[in-house]
């Protein structure tokens, strides 16, 4: 295990030391005082990497990242696995926006709640399906242009009168599934989803990742199953083209 000091250092400092250690056969590294050091795990490709990170890290963490796991425990600010391809990032905590924008594979668990644009822009091809699991609710426009891959909002905890998820919900989605812990007011959703139950086909696929995610934080896995779900994907895999064809 490398431990290493982050207060004070620059964040390419801090990256550099990384990407030099990594390149000199470490594998697990342990980051105390991290406060806001940005893009750390971007674009690290090796699998067997496992990083702990102590403290709130910044923007792009695990931007393109291709194997690693990167666990936080703490917050975590905005762009968290920005077209990232493989691995794992857990966060104990909340996170910010525009999380998974682009994702393309590999899984982000957050405990807590997360904010605006959420999920934009995942994408899958074959087995490459990413997925991004948040425990608490989210802000606008979750699952904006989703053209693939498993988004799931659960709601655990959530206090009444506090919506699941905010407006736009799904606007421009043509790909993938959303799956939502709770009931959603259909004025919120994009023009291009409905809302369905789940089937056999549905919890053969989410079971699992749920299972994964209530280890890692101390959940009881039938305890969130036995909230009642709903599904939106996308009736319509061509939303807008009608504003582009004649």
């Amino acid at each position: 295990m490398e431990r290493i000091d982050s207060q004070g250092l620059h964040y390419h400092e801090l990256n550099e030391l990384i990407k030099r250690l990594a390149e000199e056969g470490v594998r697990e590294f342990q980051l105390d005082n991290v406060n806001g050091q940005r893009y750390l795990g971007t674009g690290l490709a090796y699998p067997d990497i496992k990083m702990v990170v102590n403290g709130v890290p910044g923007n792009d963490l695990a931007s393109f990242m291709n194997g690693p796991e990167i666990t936080i425990n703490d917050n975590a600010q905005d762009a968290i696995g920005n077209t990232m391809n493989a691995g794992q990032v857990t966060v104990h905590g909340h996170a910010g926006d525009v999380l998974g924008y682009g994702m393309r594979g590999g899984r982000l668990f957050i405990k807590g709640s997360v904010g605006y644009r959420v999920g934009i822009h995942m994408k899958e091809y074959k087995k490459q399906v990413p997925v991004l699991i948040a425990g608490g609710t989210a802000g606008d426009f979750l699952g904006e242009y989703m053209a693939g891959g498993v988004l799931v909002l659960l709601g655990l905890e959530r206090q009444p009168g506090v919506p699941l998820a905010g407006d736009y919900l799904g606007t421009g989605m043509h790909g993938g599934v959303i799956y939502l812990r709770g009931e959603v007011d259909p004025f919120t959703l994009g023009k291009e989803v409905s809302v369905f139950d789940l089937d056999e086909a549905d919890w053969s696929l989410l079971g699992p990742h749920l299972q994964d995610f209530c280890a890692a934080f101390g959940f009881n896995y039938d305890e969130v199953c036995a909230g009642k779900f709903c599904k939106l994907i996308p009736v319509s895999n061509r939303p807008y083209g009608r504003l582009y064809c004649s």
